[in-house]
């Protein structure tokens, strides 16, 4: 009997690289070929996908905040006055994230009516007794 030979793979060249399998940040890229001549004639334990992976930019990370605090007490004791109340930055944007909104709330208040006149000094001294 004559010698036998294999009949080497026929393969088809490598596919492009497939996009990165993320809009942004790490990810895959894979790239594909095709085996040409008939499995039948011989083994082909060539690869047939290969996978890398890919780098795009960051993605964006948006500010997050913290819920409000409850409102301060009004800032005086009779009259018009003002209330605060706060929220802490937990997450600052990166990579051209969403900016962070306003922290610090403010809002009128009244407290009642301030005495004014001659007299009230007495007056008010009295009522402490």
């Amino acid at each position: 009997m004559p010698e036998c030979h294999t009949i080497p793979c026929l393969l088809s060249p490598w596919s492009e690289w497939s996009d990165c399998s993320v809009t942004c940040g790490k990810g895959m890229r894979t790239r594909q070929r095709m085996l040409k001549s008939a499995a039948e004639l011989g083994d082909c334990n060539e690869e047939l996908e290969q996978a890398e992976k890919c780098m795009l930019p960051e993605c964006p990370i948006d500010c997050e905040l913290t819920e409000w605090s409850q409102w301060s007490e009004c800032n005086t004791s009779c009259g018009k006055g003002h209330m605060i109340r706060t929220r802490m930055i937990k997450v600052e944007p990166q990579f051209g994230g969403t900016a962070c909104p306003e922290t610090v709330q403010r809002t009128k208040c009244r407290v009642r009516k301030c005495l004014r006149g001659p007299g009230m000094e007495k007056r008010r001294w009295k009522e402490a007794r």
